[in-house]
């Protein structure tokens, strides 16, 4: 997955930079007239929303990105540490704090082929929303869960048996983030396999790039039978990897219902978290390409509405999200820009995967 661009929004000009990089996407995704006018529309609102009634000092800013979890489209994330907002009524038609016809939210809720959003007083709001072009439209997945945290999150069924978001973005200064990750499915006589993979090549830059791309090159390419065993696929991985400068890895098999398989080498943490624990999942030392041990699956039970969150070492390892509970209840996408948002180091690549796991009938 490629990493998303961050824009500030301090000033109002810093919102048309935005909407033009927008735009530069969905040129280059092909998107039709109508989905890329879409797109513009609501990069220009939530842009303009950041700068009236936010302002600077807040950490307003903008992500956009190409997300490729549910074919190719655009996500825009909206994140600041203002003093929060009364989402479902920000959402209806008519309301406004700000004087305006306070249809903007509630028009880009019905532009979006998947919107989400959390907020909290005092801690600030994330929105997400993803766009696509109109043939993609018909599949895409249904809305998100939206919460305020008070109100009660609105669940929508999902049809796949997990639902994962993605945040990736470069160190300062680099144009690509030596930070990756990929994720596929197998479907076999045993039902459906999914695999993760998450990498940080050494350092930053291209170089950092190529190592943590040819992970992912090999995830791609492997053959479904050599991915039941998360250690043994980076094992494999390892001599491959030796031709780049390196990159800690670690990679995950999950079925649907079932426990995870987890395997690591380096510094890409992992979490478990729901309302009640927070289990780390431990990688051991080691890089992929330079040096590692011998590598073992660990079996971790999934608890019921736990959802798991790999980040990379461009975001700080000790945070909490107890002061924030209805948070887990929100759209994966929604949850990553939240902890981007709080806990990004601001020095090197980052990564942020949230994986739920969607309990079908």
């Amino acid at each position: 997955m490629r990493a998303y661009r961050r824009f500030p929004i301090d000033d109002a000009s810093q919102v048309g930079e935005a909407r033009r990089a927008a735009q530069a996407l969905a040129t280059e995704l092909a998107f039709d007239e109508e989905s890329a006018g879409r797109l513009a529309l609501a990069v220009t609102e939530l842009g303009t929303n950041l700068f009236r009634h936010v302002g600077p000092g807040r950490h307003a800013a903008l992500l956009i990105g190409v997300d490729e979890t549910d074919g190719l489209g655009v996500q825009v994330l909206s994140l600041d540490q203002g003093d929060g907002m009364d989402l479902p009524r920000c959402l209806q038609d008519g309301y406004s704090t700000g004087g305006t016809a306070g249809t903007g939210l509630g028009a880009i809720r019905r532009m979006a082929d998947r919107f989400g959003g959390f907020s909290a007083p005092q801690r600030g709001t994330v929105l997400a929303a993803r766009f696509g072009p109109r043939a993609d439209r018909s599949r895409a997945s249904a809305p998100a869960a939206l919460s305020t945290g008070t109100a009660p999150p609105i669940n929508v069924a999902a049809d796949t048996a997990f639902d994962v978001a993605g945040l990736s973005l470069a160190a300062p200064g680099e144009t690509v983030s030596g930070d990756a990750w990929a994720l596929r499915c197998d479907a076999g006589q045993g039902g459906e396999r999914w695999t993760l993979a998450v990498a940080d090549g050494l350092g930053h830059g291209v170089d950092a790039a190529e190592a943590s791309d040819k992970l992912m090159t090999l995830l791609a390419r492997a053959e479904p039978g050599h991915l039941a065993s998360p250690a043994a696929f980076l094992e494999r991985s390892h001599d491959a990897l030796r031709s780049t400068r390196g990159a800690a890895s670690a990679a995950l098999s999950l079925v649907p219902g079932g426990p995870l398989l987890f395997a690591g080498a380096g510094n890409i943490s992992g979490r478990l978290i729901s309302g009640v624990s927070d289990r780390t999942l431990l990688s051991q030392h080691g890089t992929l390409g330079v040096q590692i041990r011998r590598l073992q699956d660990v079996v971790y039970d999934w608890p019921p509405h736990a959802i798991l969150v790999l980040f990379s070492d461009g975001i700080v390892s000790r945070w909490t999200l107890e002061e924030t509970p209805g948070l887990l209840q929100a759209d994966p996408a929604v949850i990553a820009g939240w902890i981007l948002r709080d806990h990004l180091r601001g020095r090197d690549d980052a990564t942020v995967v949230v994986v739920r796991r969607q309990d079908r009938a």
